[in-house]
């Protein structure tokens, strides 16, 4: 049984990770969740993905140290994607969303981080405790203190201290806060919207964010205006640019076609 499942609507995927008894990630399972959002980046019909786990304890506690007792290298095959799938996928141009059910540390929560929204339960609690077993949490090393002010990320992955949703979104980790029971309805309806959206924008956007990460803002907006960033240029030349100016010049909701 995969321990990945699946189910769309319109152009929505919800990816859920369903691996008992805590939803642990093995590299099999790496491996089918890069597979996975592989296919949801080249899918011209998805727009929008929610990536959550299954039941009401866990989201996803990181590496599966059972399964590295048997012989999975901690430096092993994550597949494409790396560790979950996500953080390092190249070219995923279209928004996800965490909706974290529970327990997410370790590199659960850097699964959540490789999100562009964060919707937390009630009772999720986070962690990053790799500094108790000897190893670095690397992900989070590099994206926390871009997140969040960063003596705050550096106590968290120097302690490894748990804190709950309340204090992750005091420090606006995660959007918002959910009751359990109205978690996925949210994700959805929030997903719903984004998905009424237009694509190449979004696109656009993800691809800006993402190559000034690391850049000075007057070199970031030469590539843009050098023609340099593709989905940008996409964009500009789309079918959808042209369909936004003419809604809103005959004050009508506009048809987004992703062209």
């Amino acid at each position: 049984m995969s321990p990945i499942k699946t189910r769309h609507e319109g152009a929505i995927l919800e990816v859920t990770l369903d691996r008992p008894k805590a939803n642990a990630i093995d590299l099999t399972t790496s491996r089918i969740m890069g597979e996975t959002f592989m296919a949801f980046r080249d899918d011209p019909e998805l727009r929008v993905a929610i990536i959550t786990g299954a039941g009401e304890k866990f989201f996803c506690p990181g590496w599966d140290l059972k399964a590295a007792a048997d012989g999975d290298a901690v430096d092993g095959d994550y597949g494409v994607g790396g560790f979950g799938g996500l953080q390092e996928l190249r070219g995923l141009n279209k928004p996800v969303i965490a909706a974290v059910n529970g327990i997410a540390c370790g590199g659960g929560l850097e699964l959540a981080l490789s999100a562009d929204m964060i919707l937390a339960a009630e009772h999720a609690t986070f962690a990053l405790p790799e500094i108790r077993s000897g190893t670095v949490a690397d992900a989070a090393s590099i994206k926390l203190p871009k997140r969040i002010p960063y003596h705050i990320a550096m106590e968290l992955l120097l302690t490894g201290r748990w804190f709950d949703a309340e204090e992750a979104h005091r420090w606006g980790l995660v959007n918002e806060i959910v009751p359990v029971q109205g978690l996925m309805d949210r994700a959805w309806n929030l997903a719903r919207l984004i998905a009424s959206g237009p694509p190449l924008v979004y696109a656009a956007i993800k691809e800006v964010v993402r190559d000034a990460e690391d850049s000075k803002f007057q070199d970031a907006m030469n590539r843009i205006t050098n023609s340099q960033l593709p989905a940008v240029e996409t964009l500009y030349r789309s079918e959808d640019q042209l369909e936004g100016a003419r809604a809103f010049a005959e004050k009508r909701d506009p048809v987004w076609k992703g062209r």
